[in-house]
Order: structure tokens, then C-alpha cells, then sequence
């Protein structure tokens, strides 16, 4: 039997040789591929030459992982998401995210194309996630306790890091984007909500909703991470849009946000960097790959008894 940690190890290992220890990862969304097209002196390695990686098949996602540098930051980003929707499971789903986890990573930026439930959030806005509500009817955390993972029980009270969103806030400020805030609710698509199910939603809190997102945010908190959300509103959600929702236009408005979101990712990694060095011993003592491999070691010998 082969375990989820066991498989992104294997994928980390596959690719440390051009990874060069990053301190950023970064998970982009339909259509928002346009920041890894444009990072310099990049080396991409697609999804097919990494180890228990499946393929990325929805439109407007490369299925490439991407190692570059912003500024003086190392990073590395899933150019491509893998869907629920797809009919993955889970631990599918949410491998990439261990996969940067276990490369080094201190903080992840998951990014997405959402439909907007405010009135301010019209097609074409950025808003930065501040917390969100997991309706996706499951939990990447279920299943057998494994403690190389992480806390079996890992607390979200501060999901989205306040720290990191913060740096998210100057960096808007830096780039001269808009960026709003707000609560995003995760459904496990690929159909679009009704107009009630979106009446629901915003009874409940949600500001913005998609079809992603919430899995990676989890597994990074269980691992010590700590996570940045970035949302482009791609378009009003049901019953509040003039016209049929597709995935046509959600590509159309995330092309044309394409220059805001990239120079704000631009502006942002620095300063994420600059707050995780500033703090000794991170935002989690996640032990190092080889003490999670001993641990690990350990940890099968009793499930074999």
C-alpha cells in the first residue's frame, strides 16, 4: 500500500535537484497562468515526469510545476490546479500542496476564479480571502492518523495567516490594484450554484464562491504552512448576472485581470518573504523531511503489528 506521505516525498524528491530549497509557493487558478508565462530565468517541470502527479485537464491550467525567483525569493508554483470535480480524490487533489510543503515552503498563495455574491464585487476584482466555508460535503483530512503529516486535529482558527494577509494589503497598495476582502465558500461543482443555493450562501457569510481551494488551504495549515488566498471575480454568481454563467467568460475576465493580478503577486512575495524571515522559528515547528521519515518509519512499523 502505498501512503499520501510517501507519495509526496517521492514527488519532492523527483524534483529537489531544481528546486533550490523555495520559501513561496504559489497555486494559480483558472485562467491566471499569466504570472508563471512571464517569470524569468523559470524551469518548469510538467506534471507528467513527476512521480503520483496527475494530469491537470481543465482549461486554463498548464500542468506544470515552476521553479523561479521574484526579487530575491525562490518560489515555486502549481501551474495548474487538480479539481475535486474532476473525480480525484482528495489526497489527488491536495498532493501538489504536500508536495511544496515537504520542499520547504513557509508560505502558500492559493489563487482562483470565483463568482462574486457582493455587490462590490463585480467582474474583473481581486479580493483577498479572509477566511472560508467549507461546503464541499468532505475534508482531504480524512482517513488513517498519520503523523508525518501533521496534527491530526489542526486548528483553523486563523486559516488565511493575518500576518501574510497584511503583506497582501501593502503589496495592493505597492502595485496601485483595488483588492477587497472577503469570505469564500467552497462547493464541490463543476455545475454553477442556483440562484438559492448563492441566496444561501450569502445568508451564511460567503462574500465570494468557487469550486477549489479550500483542500490545499487545510492540508497547508496541518503542515505548518502558513496561506495567503487571492480570489478574481470572474463573474456575478446565479441570479445575479444578466446572463448564463460559462467557463468561456470566466477565461475572458481573468485574462483582462491578468496585469493587476500579476503585478501584485509581484509586489506581494517579497513582503510575505520578509515576514517569514523575520520570524525565527516560523509560524510552526514542522519537523524537517528527515525527522518526518523517521517519524514515518516508526509510524508504519506499528500499523504492520
Amino acid at each position: 500500500m502505498t501512503y499520501v506521505f510517501e507519495e509526496a516525498l517521492e514527488a519532492a524528491a523527483s524534483v529537489r535537484s531544481v528546486a533550490d530549497s523555495p520559501e513561496v509557493g504559489v497555486i494559480l487558478g483558472s485562467g491566471l497562468g499569466d504570472f508563471a508565462a512571464h517569470l524569468k530565468h523559470a524551469e518548469a517541470v510538467p506534471y507528467a515526469r513527476i512521480p503520483n502527479f496527475p494530469p491537470a485537464r481543465v482549461e486554463g491550467h498548464a500542468g506544470q510545476l515552476i521553479f523561479a525567483t521574484v526579487g530575491d525569493v525562490r518560489i515555486a508554483v502549481l501551474s495548474g490546479r487538480i479539481h475535486f470535480y474532476e473525480g480525484y480524490p482528495l489526497d489527488k487533489v491536495t498532493l501538489g500542496t504536500r508536495t511544496l510543503a515537504l520542499l520547504g515552503i513557509k508560505t502558500l498563495i492559493v489563487t482562483n476564479a470565483s463568482g462574486g455574491l457582493r455587490e462590490d464585487l463585480k467582474p474583473g476584482t481581486l479580493m483577498a480571502i479572509s477566511d472560508h466555508i467549507n461546503l464541499m460535503g468532505t475534508n482531504p483530512l480524512i482517513g488513517p492518523k498519520d503523523p508525518r503529516l501533521g496534527a491530526r486535529y489542526p486548528d483553523l482558527t486563523e486559516a488565511y495567516d493575518s500576518e501574510v494577509r497584511q503583506a497582501i494589503s501593502q503589496a495592493g497598495k505597492l502595485a496601485r490594484v483595488r483588492l477587497q476582502e472577503g469570505v469564500y465558500a467552497a462547493l464541490s461543482g463543476p455545475s454553477y450554484e442556483t440562484p438559492a443555493e448563492i441566496r444561501m450562501l450569502g445568508l451564511m457569510g460567503a462574500d465570494a464562491v468557487g469550486m477549489s481551494t479550500v483542500p490545499e488551504v487545510i492540508v497547508a495549515n496541518q503542515m505548518g504552512v502558513s496561506v495567503a488566498g487571492l480570489s478574481c471575480i470572474a463573474n456575478r454568481a446565479a441570479g445575479l448576472s444578466l446572463h448564463r454563467l460559462s467557463h468561456s467568460e470566466v477565461m475572458d475576465v481573468t485574462k483582462k485581470a491578468s496585469k493587476p493580478f500579476c503585478r501584485l503577486l509581484n509586489h506581494a512575495i517579497p513582503l510575505i518573504a520578509a515576514v517569514q524571515r523575520s520570524e525565527p522559528s516560523g509560524r510552526s515547528a514542522r519537523p524537517s523531511i528527515e525527522e518526518q521519515r523517521s517519524v514515518g518509519m516508526k509510524f508504519k512499523g506499528q500499523r504492520k503489528r
